[in-house]
């Protein structure tokens, strides 16, 4: 009961981000004089609908997506409010707004989690394991806080644990605030290996984080803020190892395998507001993935679009000419093809394995 339960918010909270995500679109080309047809939340079968001045509102059967449907969006209609009428800049800050209210949300998610957490552990070595030897001056001393690892930034602890298991075993190169100063180590030859700790065996690097701080309010909202920004680098992480093929297609999740894992995270919870609290932090990491996702320069994406409206801009300057409206509506139609297909078969993919 209580994982179907989950299943529901879960489901709730993606129609949330398609919501705010489309409302960002709708608000700021209303606010820029852009006719709008439709705003619709969902695809496939139309629930319900109301006609209110020019715009069609509606609710769609399928929570997987949503649209704000522009007069002239992919093509001239000869309406002066039409959206491929409209200057560049304008068509940039429409584009732009749907992945911008996705971001501020996670934002809003994270920071508001945060200011229920008074204390958190620190980026601050305070002991070494027996088998630990880069110990002086030259490599690690207990009350070095971490700065950097192999070239990341360390703004919290989880960071620390995500760089150095990504390190690629051959030596770690540090950036540590020592006694008030900032020392660049270097590379320090310092590797996994078996330890122990408190009479467990472990492997790792043998460093020992034990220190707690307590946290203000206006630290606690910069750790919440920070926590937003650090889900951008994890998914610009996640989709470079999609590229070298440290993860393999296979490792993908659509809609249905989200909802699935974040229903398994708060059934798994050791109590109900715990386990709501563990739903909405992975929405506030999703929130963010839909923001830089939607962000790429794909057609059929926002970013995409905005692409093109930079790539025509550049055209007019250098030789007074376009791209036809019509032929960037077939690119467009053609990878709005793809990526559906590409979704059906990651949620293909998804149930097998819920099944499996």
């Amino acid at each position: 009961m209580a994982r179907i339960l989950y299943i529901l918010l879960a489901i709730l909270l993606f129609g949330v981000l398609i919501a705010i995500h489309e409302f960002g679109h709708f608000f700021t080309a209303k606010l820029l004089g852009v006719k709008v047809n439709e705003f619709s939340i969902g695809m496939g079968p139309q629930l319900w609908s109301k006609q209110r001045g020019e715009t069609l509102y509606s609710l769609r059967a399928l929570p997987i997506g949503g649209y704000c449907a522009m007069e002239g969006e992919d093509e001239d209609t000869g309406d002066p409010r039409a959206f491929t009428r409209q200057p560049g800049w304008k068509k940039i800050i429409i584009l732009c707004a749907g992945s911008f209210m996705n971001f501020l949300l996670g934002v809003i998610i994270t920071v508001a989690l945060f200011l229920g957490v008074s204390q958190v552990r620190a980026p601050v070595v305070t002991e070494f394991a027996p088998e630990f030897q880069c110990i002086g001056e030259d490599g690690l001393m207990a009350g070095d806080r971490l700065l950097s690892i192999d070239g990341h930034g360390i703004w919290e602890y989880s960071d620390v644990q995500t760089y150095l298991s990504r390190n690629d075993g051959n030596g770690v190169e540090l950036v540590v605030e020592r006694d008030g100063k900032k020392i660049d180590l270097g590379l320090v030859p310092m590797y996994r290996m078996d330890y122990t700790y408190e009479g467990q065996t472990n492997h790792g690097f043998g460093l020992i984080f034990g220190a707690i701080e307590d946290l203000t309010v206006p630290q606690r909202i910069g750790q919440g803020a920070a926590q937003a920004v650090n889900f951008v680098r994890m998914v610009w992480m996640s989709l470079g190892d999609l590229v070298t093929g440290r993860v393999s297609v296979d490792q993908l999740s659509g809609v249905i395998g989200v909802v699935d894992i974040v229903s398994k995270v708060g059934a798994d919870s050791n109590t109900v507001a715990e386990g709501v609290m563990n739903v909405f932090y992975f929405m506030a990491l999703i929130a963010v993935n839909l923001a830089v996702m939607n962000m790429l320069p794909i057609p059929a994406l926002d970013g995409g679009r905005v692409f093109f409206v930079l790539l025509n801009g550049l055209l007019w300057l250098i030789c007074r000419r376009r791209i036809p409206e019509k032929y960037e509506g077939y690119v467009h139609a053609a990878a709005f093809v793809l990526l559906m297909a590409l979704m059906l078969l990651i949620a293909f993919h998804d149930v097998w394995n819920i099944f499996r």
